[in-house]
């Protein structure tokens, strides 16, 4: 199983993991939350974010979930890519984290496949609800 680690600012991550374990009715395993904020200094930051990625990863490798591209988190996120073992996604939100969590058995192309588009889908205008929803 791919481990998923959330890395946001202030209790982003633990909120989005409090959500998606109320709705599938328990919290997932190997669903871990770093929280960075701004203010610290920048190698500490990618020395605990380096430090989380190893103790997650059982070889399956780790999917990482962010919130904004070119804020601290992301920057630190960025520095941590190794391709198709540390993967990366920005924009996180609670239908991306379902679909992660769905599809994390799947491999890691899978994964992000349906990770990203579980992303987009949830972001809709409720007055034109999209079709198949």
């Amino acid at each position: 199983m791919i481990a998923l680690l959330i890395v946001a600012h202030g209790n982003l991550g633990e909120s989005l993991i409090q959500c998606a374990s109320f709705v599938l009715g328990a919290r997932p395993e190997r669903l871990v939350n770093l929280d960075l904020s701004s203010d610290s200094d920048p190698e500490k930051m990618l020395a605990r974010a380096r430090r989380k990625v190893a103790e997650l990863d059982n070889g399956e490798g780790v999917l990482i979930l962010t919130d904004v591209y070119g804020a601290t988190p992301c920057n630190t996120v960025c520095k941590l890519i190794e391709d198709g073992r540390v993967e990366a996604i920005v924009g996180v939100n609670l239908p991306m984290l379902l679909k992660a969590l769905t599809y994390r058995d799947q491999g890691m192309a899978t994964l992000l496949e349906r990770a990203v588009a579980g992303g987009q889908a949830g972001i809709f205008n409720i007055h034109t609800e999209p079709a198949g929803a």
